[in-house]
């Protein structure tokens, strides 16, 4: 073979071992990102199966007849998307009994030195 053939066949094997790595990655991201889908009936007999993919984080659609009717989630994914969140000062206040910050250094007051009250200071728009 000539030595521009070898060279040309060189190049088009690593091209093709580049698409090949492109279409791993690609098919890697598809089954990582989107989640799963099962029919009703199906998911009754996958029970268990979905329940562990669910506890590991990912989301599994039910379909009827083809159409989306639920999707499958954590239950700590459920909440956050619910909104179960503690109000910041609650948070704060928590914090706050549970660390003293006498102890590490800190004013009680050390945040009211924070904001500058001048009526006359400088805003950055």
């Amino acid at each position: 073979m000539a030595r521009a053939q070898r060279t040309s066949v060189k190049v088009l094997v690593g091209f093709n071992a580049q698409l090949l790595g492109v279409n791993r990655m690609s098919i890697s991201m598809y089954t990582c990102f989107v989640p799963k889908s099962y029919t009703v009936a199906g998911a009754r007999a996958k029970l268990a199966a979905i329940v562990d993919e669910v506890e590991s984080g990912k989301d599994v659609e039910l379909t009827r007849r083809g159409k989306k009717v639920a999707v499958v989630m954590s239950a700590a994914r459920y909440a956050r998307l619910r909104g179960d969140r503690v109000a910041f000062m609650t948070a704060y206040e928590t914090f706050r009994a549970d660390h003293d910050l006498e102890a590490v250094g800190l004013d009680p007051s050390w945040a009211r030195e924070l904001r500058d009250r001048d009526p006359w200071r400088g805003v950055k728009l």
